[in-house]
């Protein structure tokens, strides 16, 4: 038996001892004993718990691999995700005060996607259990919708209609304002017999749309989501944020970053988050890579009243980003890479000149290389906003406005 004090918490969750050991669900000056195994403490026993230790809200925290930080209160996850943005932003030699995150609250993810796996007498549908293939149930669980909770066995009867018992479904269920949108991966191939069940089977759960495979396989009407003021229907498994109030939090601080600005150029625009409620008040010029997403966006601001002109382009922006006398039309930039970040792209930006730039960022040390390029360039931090979109987790997002000095 050995007996640790955490240090620290890790990026992914884990209690961190000297050594290192590392040490699942412990929080910092925890005393906790266990058998070591290399690094890793296993079955551990809290000998000494922390006060930022809260019950786990949710009946399935001790098994379930969709959360990290149940066991931790919100004030020390909020004071946790702040402190990662800040120290992320010191390796590069860049210090700013932080506010403290804005949090989804619970119940309130939109989009989830399940594991299903066919069983003797039917399907079994959930998440996987930590670090396991194992699918549990969870239809108690905090973090989603309860619509989405309820959709379980909507996702499990697909996994009879589709799945196999050598491998598993993939279902990703968004919640729209018209209804579900389901998407399945990893299924048996589409024919007569299997279309006329989803059918079925859409009528009876009163879906949307199902798309099987990256292919839509039937639509009962559109599955529509509010952005701004216009009304998109998203691609099959297209990018969206993953709740209502963390897409409000971040929207809010761009037009807050943005104010004013009569020409902006949105990178990285997806179905247009950003570009969509900017064109109240701003001509946006909408880059994405990915040209289902742009004609949604299309769709949706040709169908919107009251916005102003959106043009776009299909765009790969890793090998071929936007170019400084491409860019320099424009007053503002609003960009929102992925986890990589965006080098290539930022590299041009900093010669571009933009006067105001808002850098929306899922991943705090891509997005702390790519601020340092921009401020060698002349630019300025004048302040970040954290989200906690991804609620008991240890992702962190955040929006910067960042200026370039006269």
């Amino acid at each position: 038996m050995t007996t640790v004090t955490i240090k620290r918490l890790g990026h992914l969750g884990d209690g961190i001892a000297d050594g290192p050991i590392y040490v699942p669900s412990a929080l910092p000056d925890e005393v906790v004993s266990g058998t070591l195994d290399g690094e890793h403490l296993r079955d551990p026993k809290i000998d000494t718990p922390s006060e930022n230790r809260v019950k786990p809200p949710c009946s399935h925290a001790k098994s379930c691999g969709g959360c990290q930080l149940q066991h931790a209160s919100d004030a020390f996850v909020s004071g946790w995700k702040r402190d990662v943005v800040r120290q992320a932003l010191a390796a590069q030699g860049i210090a700013i005060e932080l506010n403290d995150p804005i949090m989804s609250p619970a119940q309130s993810r939109r989009r989830a996607t399940f594991s299903v796996r066919r069983t003797k007498k039917g399907a079994l549908a959930g998440f996987h259990m930590k670090a396991s293939d194992t699918i549990i149930s969870v239809p108690n669980c905090q973090l989603m919708h309860p619509e989405l909770t309820a959709a379980l066995p909507m996702v499990e009867a697909l996994g009879v209609l589709g799945g196999s018992r050598k491998g598993e479904l993939s279902v990703l269920v968004t919640r729209t304002d018209s209804g579900l949108d389901v998407s399945v991966l990893g299924g048996k191939e589409m024919d007569v017999d299997l279309h006329q069940s989803l059918a079925e089977l859409a009528r009876e759960y009163d879906l949307a749309r199902i798309a099987w495979d990256g292919e839509i396989a039937l639509q009962r009407r559109a599955p529509v989501l509010k952005l701004g003021t216009a009304e998109v229907t998203p691609p099959p498994g297209g990018f969206l944020q993953a709740t209502k109030e963390g897409e409000t939090a971040l929207v809010d601080a761009v037009k807050q970053a943005l104010t004013g600005a009569k020409r902006v150029a949105d990178l990285f625009a997806g179905c247009g988050t950003f570009a969509l409620p900017l064109a109240r008040d701003a001509m946006v010029h909408a880059v994405e890579g990915d040209r289902d997403m742009v004609n949604a966006l299309d769709h949706a601001w040709r169908n919107a009243e009251g916005l102003k002109r959106i043009t776009h382009e299909v765009r790969d922006l890793f090998r071929n980003p936007l170019l400084p006398e491409e860019m320099a039309k424009y007053d503002a930039v609003v960009i929102d890479p992925p986890r990589a970040g965006a080098a290539a792209q930022v590299a041009k930006l900093a010669n571009a000149k933009i006067p105001r730039i808002a850098h929306v960022s899922c991943n705090p040390a891509t997005f702390a290389r790519d601020t340092a390029t921009l401020i060698r360039a002349g630019y300025d931090v004048e302040w970040v906003q954290v989200v906690d979109q991804f609620r008991w987790s240890t992702h962190v997002e955040l929006v910067a406005l960042l200026r370039r000095s006269n």
